[in-house]
This record gives structure tokens, sequence and C-alpha cells, in this order.
């Protein structure tokens, strides 16, 4: 992940591209806060300062953005992000024994990252498949019909 030592340079660079990738315009916010967090892996501060710059937005805007979409993090994250849903599909699919399983696995609670840095464990409303819950994404890869003995498998195939 280019930024991950929040070399100022780096950050800078990283916020101009997005920039001038979608324009500097308020309309485009969302996209530019969504490339940044992926190349820096999390919106540091002084990537919503130049953010705040380019686009003539309050930085108190910018972060109540930022908080509000599950995608986008103020703090860094893992390196693997799983996202868990948490809907009453998923729950009456057994939803909450594979969450357990998960954070027994991983050794860590709701919002946070494993000390190795490999691992971010979140939860969402809904990922949108309910007919296949419990549901739970890791990245970009969404796992359906997860049973709890599943979940070391499909967390080993993560480097």
């Amino acid at each position: 992940m280019a930024g991950n030592g929040k070399d100022g340079k780096v950050v800078a660079n990283v916020v101009k591209a997005a920039v001038d990738r979608y324009g500097a315009s308020q309309d485009e916010l969302i996209p530019i806060l969504n490339e940044v967090n992926r190349e820096i892996g999390y919106l540091p501060g002084e990537a919503l300062n130049e953010i705040s710059r380019l686009l003539r937005v309050p930085k108190s805007h910018l972060f109540s953005v930022a908080s509000f979409y599950r995608m986008l993090s103020t703090k860094p994250r893992g390196k693997h992000v799983i996202q868990f849903c948490e809907s009453a599909p998923c729950h009456v699919a057994g939803g909450r024994e594979v969450w357990i399983a998960v954070k027994e696995y991983l050794n860590i609670d709701e919002d946070q990252t494993t000390p190795d840095g490999k691992w971010t464990l979140l939860t969402t409303s809904c990922l949108g498949v309910c007919g296949v819950g419990p549901v739970m994404v890791i990245d970009d890869d969404i796992y359906g019909n997860v049973e709890p003995s599943q979940v070391p498998s499909i967390l080993e195939k993560y480097h």
C-alpha cells in the first residue's frame, strides 16, 4: 500500500492523483475519498487536510463523510478486511455462530485489527446477498452459506 509510512509527499501525490482523476468538485468527494483510502489503506489526517484544501471543503465535513461510510476509515486497517453481515436473515441462518468462530480464530473483536496488521474485523448491516447467509466479505471476495467449521480454511487462503 502506498503511503503506509505516511510519508507526506506520498500522501500528497495520492491525493493529487485522485483529485486529478475525478476533478476538484465536491460532487466527486466520495470517489476521491474512496481512491485515497484504497491507495493508502485509510484516510490519514494529512490526506483529509489536502483534500479539504483542494476541494475547498471543511475538514469536519470530510471527517463526517469518512466516518459515515463503512468502506472508508480514518485509522489504519489490516491488510485484509473482513466485513461480516449482521442482518436478520444472516443471523437466523446461523450468523451468530460464524461470527463467534471468526472472532475466536482471529482473537479480536469488532472494529479491531490483529496485532500483526493482517486482519481487520467489521460488521455491516447488509451485504445484499441474503439468500446465501450467513455471509462475509474478505477484501472483494464474498463467502455465502458459511458454517463455523469453514472459518479456518477460508481465512487460511489469505497471506
